[in-house]
């Protein structure tokens, strides 16, 4: 296999001679060249035969045969890598992956937003509060979010920090997918002791017993097992962000003759980083892995060719995803129109909703929210839209938690704005909790999730 032309001039630092956005300004460039090479002689988070299944059900979900779910935190804090988070984490997305399957009829693709979600792009570079103007919090992997001088100091060795992280969680993560805690047989396993007295428990528990008695049935007929329902596969994303991070990451493959983003599996690209002469619109076009762009209200029809035809220009199936975040108001609008134009270009994409952050708003306390019915309207309308215009949404992107949080109004509880400051715990975006996530689940899946009275 011989490279493509358009990537002769590529290598994993090229995005170095692009404008860069969104990145820290480190005081002292030898430090931060020092971690870059440590990181780029540590072994890898994932393999390229992970990515390249992922590709392959990426590739199965634009053609309208699985499903993709896509979720978690909306920034990871270094504290989050302990077992009992992870494993509510885990917990969460297997329940809501599920429902989809049982009401989808289709096989699931379970992404985690985990084991790397340790960026975040921000509106501005500093901060001020009394009259004290510091560097904004970029996320666990560049500074601390303690208000002082200090703590907001892009420090290099937090990337070697998030590295160790990230190869945590995700190692948690693959053992207890490979002992069998994901086992569609023992769905048991994934309760969440908080919620036994949820509204949707029983609802919940009615699919549980239906899915058990089909594969037990099935089994009991055929008299063998369904080797495919006792483990499942996990993949991992986050935003590609940090490119000195990426580019330590990134690895030529010879088997494969590709260079791959060894980080993740699915990495993603932001509106705010998605400029076409932009470094990272260069690393990406670089990199093998299946990719993730977000298009909200904002991008034009000439800007979303302009990306697919760099970063995917031999329209290879399952190499891009397209992440809408319209905002419920603006989503008739805007949306239409973005898939003209990708229909125009012959591109094979993914098309995904994510409801969360075209909806974020303030609430009467002063904290960031989301409510729950504008994301339920966001999600309806994407469904109809892509049905109108003969396109398959394909897959959703939720910001969500397995704790029992407080951070969107609405929901099964019935939320107020008066209850976000009894479990607010964000330090960035505010996320769905376990019912708000099970409701939106059983509202994709065509179900109709009881409420409380």
């Amino acid at each position: 296999m011989t490279r493509s032309p358009h990537l002769v001039e590529w290598h994993p630092a090229s995005w170095q001679s692009k404008p860069a956005a969104q990145q820290p300004t480190y005081a002292d460039k030898a430090v931060l060249d020092g971690v870059v090479a440590e990181l780029s002689r540590l072994p890898p988070i994932v393999v390229s035969w992970e990515i390249e299944a992922l590709k392959e059900h990426i590739a199965a979900a634009q053609r309208g045969e699985r499903f993709v779910l896509q979720g978690g935190d909306c920034a990871e804090s270094f504290d989050d890598c302990e077992s009992d988070k992870i494993a509510k984490k885990l917990k969460i997305l297997l329940q809501m992956s599920l429902v989809l399957l049982h009401g989808l009829k289709k096989p699931i693709v379970r992404v985690g937003r985990m084991a790397g979600q340790y960026a975040k792009p921000r509106s501005a570079d500093t901060e001020t509060r009394d009259g004290v103007t510091l560097p904004c919090y970029r996320g666990a992997n560049v500074n601390r979010p303690g208000f002082t001088a200090v703590e907001r100091e892009p420090d290099p060795q937090l990337l070697l920090r998030g590295y160790e992280r990230a190869g945590l969680t995700i190692n948690f993560v693959r053992a207890l997918v490979d002992g069998g805690f994901a086992d569609l047989h023992h769905p048991e396993y994934w309760d969440l002791d908080f919620v036994r007295h949820s509204p949707l428990k029983a609802a919940y528990e009615k699919i549980v017993h239906s899915i058990s008695d089909a594969l037990d049935f099935f089994e009991a007929t055929s008299r063998r097992p369904i080797h495919e329902m006792n483990r499942v596969e996990f993949y991992t994303s986050h935003e590609g962000l940090h490119l000195h991070y990426e580019q330590a990451q990134t690895r030529f493959i010879e088997r494969q003759q590709r260079w791959y983003n060894l980080s993740t599996h699915m990495p993603w690209i932001g509106m705010r980083t998605a400029a076409l002469d932009g470094a990272h619109v260069e690393f990406f076009r670089g990199i093998a892995n299946p990719l993730g762009i977000k298009v909200g209200p904002s991008m034009s029809a000439e800007w979303v060719q302009g990306l697919l035809a760099t970063i995917n220009p031999n329209n290879e199936p399952g190499r891009i995803v397209l992440i809408h975040r319209m905002g419920a108001k603006e989503i008739d609008k805007r949306l239409p129109p973005l898939i003209q134009a990708v229909r125009a270009t012959g591109s094979p994409v993914l098309w995904m909703c994510d409801p969360m952050h075209g909806n974020t708003e303030t609430s009467s306390s002063g904290l960031k929210t989301r409510r729950f019915d504008n994301i339920v309207n966001e999600l309806e309308s994407s469904f109809r839209i892509h049905r109108e215009m003969g396109t398959w949404l394909g897959g959703v992107h939720f910001e969500l938690t397995g704790e029992d949080v407080t951070e969107c109004t609405g929901g099964a509880r019935g939320l107020t704005d008066a209850d976000l400051a009894r479990a607010y715990k964000s330090q960035v975006d505010p996320r769905l909790n376990y019912e708000q996530a099970l409701e939106l689940a059983m509202r994709i899946a065509g179900l109709h999730p009881p409420t409380r009275k």
